[in-house]
């Protein structure tokens, strides 16, 4: 017999970046493993903040069958503009809603609930609870921690924050088992709960992008040099970092910078960056357009905010290193992502303290093709070994049964 499995989450297909991407690919690989696999979710609303129009007039519960999962959804409350309090009434609506939804699933053998929300697995806890289930708990972001460092926290907002911390430790300590995407967060995890830990790192299916030589994606089709952001509009980016740098090579000559993205800063970034007409800005591809898209770049940038240590691991960074085109990261020099360039010498990775240095990076690699081929090979090979899409997910769907 088959075993059931029931996985929790707010981001699920069509939704095709970040943990809606990493969760529906998890979910159909172990229907292909041949496990029994039903999701309750959401409906779509990332990267843009919004419910997908195909799914506005859709009922309050929904019933699906997609890639042989069965998907169970309850509409969430989703807020144009997310700041905290709202963030909360999101979560709650997400949280009550599919409460209803566990009285609709056959018994489960094991429950996989994806943080973020912590709530999910608090509803995997009920379920543990009522049937003796197994309860995995996935971290892809640690939400509470990411909302100070993104200066989330104002006023009222920090007392709330005392009790969801609470809630998190009550939920974690429940778990059989958690797993969180790096090693520098599964420190962090043992911070929190003395439950088994298990490190499932986001993936990379890097035989997408072999394909994809003397091919240009249709954003980057001019002759300049062309610098590549690709990913969420959020507040996890440093943006001012990144206005800084616009500014400073706005004299270069036959030089592009494309944004491709979309999330809750997009319109006070694109305004800002509406004088500088070298700068580019579409909506986010759909997945099967992202690794041309990535592919095309002469030049990927990640510019990240440098007091976020481990708390993320941007799974942006394994498609831009799969491309094989170098990268330039900014972060703080702690964290895990400093590690990975030091490692696969793919690119550069500095402080965000000092503009100069990615300013000098940036005129060697304009100058140097040979350069740029060396470092892209480097990235290339350093995910292909190390973040290889069928290995850990078999490794994962292995471990799920011991």
């Amino acid at each position: 017999m088959n075993k059931k499995i029931t996985i929790i989450g707010i981001n699920y297909y069509p939704e095709d970046s970040a943990i809606g991407l990493y969760t529906s690919q998890k979910a159909e690989y172990l229907v292909e493993k041949g496990f029994d696999v039903t999701v309750i979710t959401g409906f779509p609303y990332y990267p843009q903040w919004e419910i997908w129009e195909e799914y506005k007039r859709r009922s309050y519960l929904l019933k699906e069958t997609i890639n042989g999962v069965k998907i169970l959804r309850s509409k969430q409350y989703v807020p144009a503009n997310p700041t905290f309090l709202k963030r909360i009434i999101h979560l709650t609506s997400f949280t009550f809603g599919n409460f209803i939804n566990l009285f609709r699933i056959a018994k489960p053998d094991i429950v996989i609930a994806i943080i973020p929300f912590t709530t999910s697995a608090l509803l995997g806890w009920f379920l543990k609870m009522r049937y003796g289930s197994k309860l995995w708990v996935h971290i892809q972001d640690f939400e509470f921690d990411a909302a100070i460092d993104s200066g989330l926290l104002q006023g009222n907002a920090k007392k709330i924050f005392k009790g969801l911390l609470w809630i998190e430790k009550k939920v974690l300590s429940k778990a059989d088992v958690v797993s969180t995407i790096s090693y520098g967060m599964i420190e962090k995890l043992k911070q929190k709960t003395d439950a088994r830990s298990y490190y499932l790192t986001n993936w990379i299916d890097v035989s997408l992008f072999d394909k994809m030589e003397n091919k240009t994606h249709p954003y980057l089709k001019s002759e300049n040099f062309k610098i590549l952001y690709s990913g969420n509009i959020g507040t996890k980016q440093d943006w001012d970092f990144f206005f800084n740098f616009i500014n400073e090579i706005k004299c270069v000559k036959d030089i592009e910078v494309i944004i491709v993205g979309e999330g809750a800063e997009k319109e006070n970034v694109l305004n800002i960056l509406k004088p500088f007409n070298f700068v580019k800005h579409y909506n986010l591809v759909p997945f099967d357009e992202l690794p041309l898209l990535l592919s095309s770049a002469d030049l990927h940038i990640l510019f990240q905010k440098t007091d976020v240590i481990d708390t993320v691991m941007p799974s942006k960074l394994l498609g831009m290193m799969a491309s094989g085109k170098p990268s330039i990261v900014t972060g703080n020099l702690k964290s895990e992502v400093a590690t990975v360039f030091k490692e696969s010498k793919g690119g550069y990775y500095f402080d965000g303290g000092s503009i100069k240095d990615v300013l000098e990076r940036v005129d060697v690699l304009i100058k140097d093709e040979k350069l740029r081929k060396s470092l892209g090979l480097n990235a290339k090979d350093y995910v292909t070994r190390k973040y290889s899409k069928n290995e850990v997910l078999n490794d994962f769907s292995t471990e799920l049964i011991k």
